[in-house]
């Protein structure tokens, strides 16, 4: 028996998990789940933003689908919390282009691995004179370098990608980025055979807009990583359509990179394709390649034939409407294999 932590969080995170779930439930795998609260509500209950039984839990399973969470101020970030508890250092996002869609290249298909542990995420920060002078320690290590970058040729070798692009800012932080920037380099020594090549992120956040077609493996630190791989979501139809899985060695966690979007929650119109896709990655993940590329191309088909979509792609339909439209494509897809 596989376990699955889920963990719904706030707002349309309720909804799209039970979207995931749902496509889980009709390939009737050998799952079972076990449910975990985490987000503001789940502070407003019990005034912690990720009780420890959560992290538990998470430890404990063979995978953790994770919804969306609304921002408590002043507490502590649960995604944060969990990519830390659990070690998934290497938060990877596929940024690709789907027909159907109206975005802004149609032509895209490549991926941002992003460092999940350290950084100026690292949350270390201090109060030096209140209000006035605070500081904010942005800590780079050698080891975290050297993991994500070899989870970004991995990837690239397995996925049968032919460059991997290193993103930094070592001409101003000379010891920090510069650390990053010369890990990467050592690290492709042991890949001869993938291009490499490495931008300021300035510079890559211009490539990104104006010829984002020469990207196929970006790897970047924490800050850096999130900034660009939200920009690059915009140049193919936004967070909906936004998955990403967070690796590490011993766990792993999959979410839909959008927020709990408070403003729709409980309107079922939430669009579950990013969801969806995070849900292939878990499955991937857990080497169930059929059914992990089933899911993939269904939803692609979804998106493609474009009668029944969310209001934010221009539809009228409701979230369980097109999870199960994905579902129908699914089942053509296996007659057709």
């Amino acid at each position: 028996m596989i376990n699955i932590a889920t963990i719904p969080g706030d707002g349309i995170g309720k909804e799209v998990l039970k979207a995931g779930l749902y496509i889980l439930d009709y390939f009737d795998l050998n799952f079972e789940y076990t449910p975990a609260p985490a987000g503001r509500e789940c502070f407003n209950k019990t005034g912690e933003t990720i009780p420890d039984e959560t992290i538990k839990i998470a430890k404990n399973a063979d995978a953790t689908l994770f919804g969306a969470i609304t921002s408590t101020p002043g507490e502590k970030s649960p995604i944060v919390t969990l990519r830390k508890e659990l070690d998934t250092y290497g938060n990877i996002r596929p940024i690709k282009s789907f027909k159907g869609v109206d975005c802004i290249y149609d032509d895209l298909d490549f991926v941002i691995v992003r460092e999940n542990t350290e950084g100026l995420y690292s949350q270390s920060e201090e109060i030096i004179e209140e209000d006035k002078y605070v500081i904010a320690n942005k800590i780079i290590t050698k080891k975290a370098s050297e993991r994500i970058c070899k989870l970004a040729f991995n990837l690239a070798v397995k996925e049968g990608r032919k460059s991997v692009v290193a993103s930094h800012k070592a001409n101003v932080l000379r010891k920090t980025d510069g650390l990053f920037r010369d890990t990467f380099y050592e690290v492709a020594e042991d890949y001869p055979n993938i291009e490499t090549n490495d931008y300021y992120v300035d510079a890559t956040s211009m490539f990104l807009v104006t010829q984002p077609q020469n990207f196929d493996v970006i790897v970047a630190g924490n800050l850096y990583g999130d900034i660009l791989s939200d920009v690059s979501a915009g140049l193919v139809g936004g967070l909906g359509l936004a998955p990403s899985g967070n690796i590490g060695d011993k766990h792993g966690l999959f979410e839909p990179v959008h927020g709990s979007a408070p403003d729709i929650a409980g309107k079922d119109i939430s669009n579950p394709i990013a969801m969806l896709l995070s849900t292939s990655m878990m499955l991937d993940y857990l080497s169930f390649n059929y059914e992990a590329d089933l899911l993939k191309r269904a939803c692609e088909e979804v998106l493609r034939k474009g009668n029944v979509l969310t209001p934010d792609l221009g539809g009228t339909a409701k979230t369980y409407e097109m999870a199960d439209a994905v579902v129908c494509n699914i089942r053509e897809l296996e007659k057709s294999d």
